[in-house]
């Protein structure tokens, strides 16, 4: 098995365990401990020594690790990417009754997602649910065995569905969830079972239902992957990877993992809140820097935001620009735009470009083309909060923001490869 395939592999399995932000956070947390990383709290004094490792996490969905080396040191080097997926949200009594038989449940989305490829797939839930205990409360993962559907109308009653649908959301997205009189057709109490509580302790939940299709490889000699959730959990995978298997010489290592970059990181525990800001602050603190010390070693930091790319699609090679075209397989996408959507600069992409070369790994560009908007990432978002200088990169995929995406089998080794000489630098 080669390493590009292994690799893939690790993904796939990491992916599988994280059908939500809350979940992603939770395994990283595992693996950091495991790797010798201490846990700090916010709500504690912190006192991080040069030669270890440590992590905090804000919101049960946001985790900020970081690894001090054994001398001095002379800025951060930080990949951040974001572990939320567009998904839908399940509403608060959940429940509804059709024509006294049906009974399905009330969601919202959550991002922007392309609503009709969620329609006849192997849905379940999962997520966060806040339980009395006693006088306190406490924070627990759910992720329930049974199967949902979203089912869609059967081209007899619809005979325009093959020529493109609007779809509303309130009426078209809502998965089918049981037969009303079922014992088992109440959502709480089907969590409260699944968690061995009282229904009436659970005070309240953040609950995505989220693909139960596991990934794969396909295409001829398994050069592509289909998998959800591709987009970030693929550069929250490499970076971490990276991260935990490298030893800072000169600087601090971090690895920011962001949730509610799809829907504008404007939360407590996104990009666009004080968390990056608050820990680097921090660490300085506890290393006794003053704050003009702390402001040079900003100034000598460089930040990497990773969230995936646009690949040129095989069917409509025209929606991309006509001169940055990546192509799954074809390594590291560095990504540019003209209103700094994305937070590359020369400087900045020169850096990421000697990066790529001393890893050996290949590197291509991407900018929208000048009549399509596009979207924008973490980068821009994070250094209005921490003046770095920054990078925006992905790894090259199709169908973003679709229930399953694909991507390219080879690039994922090329991300962590590229992560583990930056931190090393």
């Amino acid at each position: 098995m080669d390493e590009y395939r292994r690799c893939s592999e690790e993904l796939l399995k990491f992916i599988e365990k994280c059908p939500t932000g809350f979940h992603a956070v939770a395994v990283l947390k595992e693996e950091l401990e495991a790797e010798g990383f201490q846990e700090l709290r916010e709500t504690e004094q912190w006192k991080p020594e040069c030669g270890k490792g440590y992590f905090v996490t804000r919101n049960d969905s946001s985790l900020i690790a970081f690894r001090i080396p054994s001398q001095e040191p002379k800025g951060f080097h930080i990949v951040a990417s974001h572990c939320d997926s567009p998904a839908f949200k399940i509403k608060e009594e959940p429940e509804m009754t059709v024509e006294n038989t049906y009974v399905k449940l009330n969601t919202e989305r959550y991002g922007g997602m392309i609503l009709y490829s969620w329609l006849d797939r192997a849905l379940s839930v999962a997520g966060r649910v806040v339980v009395r205990d006693g006088d306190e409360l406490e924070t627990r993962l759910v992720n329930l065995e049974e199967t949902l559907v979203i089912p869609s109308v059967a081209i007899h009653l619809n005979r325009d569905g093959n020529k493109g649908m609007e779809f509303n959301p309130q009426v078209d997205m809502l998965p089918l969830y049981g037969n009303r009189g079922m014992e088992d057709c109440c959502l709480t109490e089907r969590v409260a079972e699944a968690l061995g509580v009282m229904e009436e302790d659970i005070l309240g939940h953040d609950l995505f239902l989220y693909v139960k299709e596991k990934g794969r490889f396909y295409g001829e000699n398994d050069v592509f992957l289909f998998s959800p959730r591709l987009d970030d959990l693929q550069c929250v995978y490499a970076s971490s990877k990276a991260f935990m298997n490298s030893v800072p010489e000169k600087y601090i290592n971090v690895c920011g993992v962001f949730d509610n970059e799809e829907v504008g990181s404007g939360t407590k525990q996104g990009a666009d809140s004080t968390f990056l800001e608050d820990v680097l602050w921090r660490v300085g603190e506890g290393l006794e820097w003053g704050r003009e010390e702390y402001l040079r070693m900003i100034a000598d930091s460089f930040l990497i935001s990773a969230d995936n790319a646009h690949g040129v699609h095989p069917n409509h090679p025209e929606k991309a620009d006509p001169t940055n075209r990546p192509y799954l397989n074809n390594g590291i996408v560095i990504k540019f735009h003209g209103s700094q959507r994305y937070a590359t600069d020369a400087v900045s992409a020169a850096r990421m470009k000697m990066i790529c070369e001393k890893a050996q790994v290949p590197w291509q560009t991407y900018a929208n083309r000048s009549d399509i908007q596009g979207g924008s990432t973490l980068g821009n978002i994070s250094t209005a909060h921490v003046s770095v200088s920054s990078v925006d990169i992905g790894m090259p995929q199709l169908a973003m923001h679709s229930a399953m995406e694909t991507a390219g089998a080879k690039d994922t080794k090329y991300a962590e490869d590229a992560f583990a000489v930056f931190y090393k630098e």
